[in-house]
């Protein structure tokens, strides 16, 4: 088994998503939001920071999977989506854990089979692969879909890796 931990990153709302990989089933764990108070971008991030360090502490994740910034229209969004990265990524890295990074259209194309999804296709299909009673919220839904993202990219490693060793 294997724990991932699935992040959606933002400078208000940072997504999360705990899954567990067992063989290629993944199983929900947990998911939720952090959401950074107003004010400066400091305590922001510090927000940022410390809600993910107490994710990490609360469910052990082996690996981190996280949304690769993506520059669309506004610049000044991009840098602090980076930000928020770049903090979620050092607190994974005290940590020890192994970062994988995914661009969103890898994320939906894993997920949804299109890398062109909308918010409400991803949430869908989460909510299908889990098992979810309902919807998560979408920044959740968001980092579930990294965490599939990643488990599913660790599934194919583990068959070709098989494969290999068979020969």
């Amino acid at each position: 088994m294997t724990r991932i931990l699935g992040l959606d990153p933002g400078s208000r709302i940072t997504g999360y998503g705990v899954i567990d990989l067992v063989g290629s089933r993944s199983r929900y764990v947990d998911s939720g939001c952090i959401r950074t108070p107003d004010g400066d971008t400091a305590a922001r991030l510090r927000a940022v920071f410390e809600g993910l360090a107490e994710i990490i502490r609360t469910h052990a994740p082996a690996t981190m999977a996280i949304e690769q910034v993506f520059m669309h229209r506004n610049p000044e969004s991009a840098l602090k989506l980076g930000q928020a990265r770049g903090v979620a990524i050092v607190a994974a890295a005290l940590a020890g854990l192994e970062v994988a990074e995914y661009t969103p259209a890898t994320i939906k194309q894993a997920v949804v089979g299109t890398g062109r999804a909308d918010k409400e296709q991803v949430q869908h299909m989460v909510t299908a692969l889990l098992g979810l009673p309902r919807k998560p919220q979408a920044d959740a839904a968001d980092a579930l879909a990294v965490a599939l993202c990643h488990g599913a990219q660790v599934a194919v490693n583990a068959r070709l890796a098989a494969a290999g060793a068979a020969r």
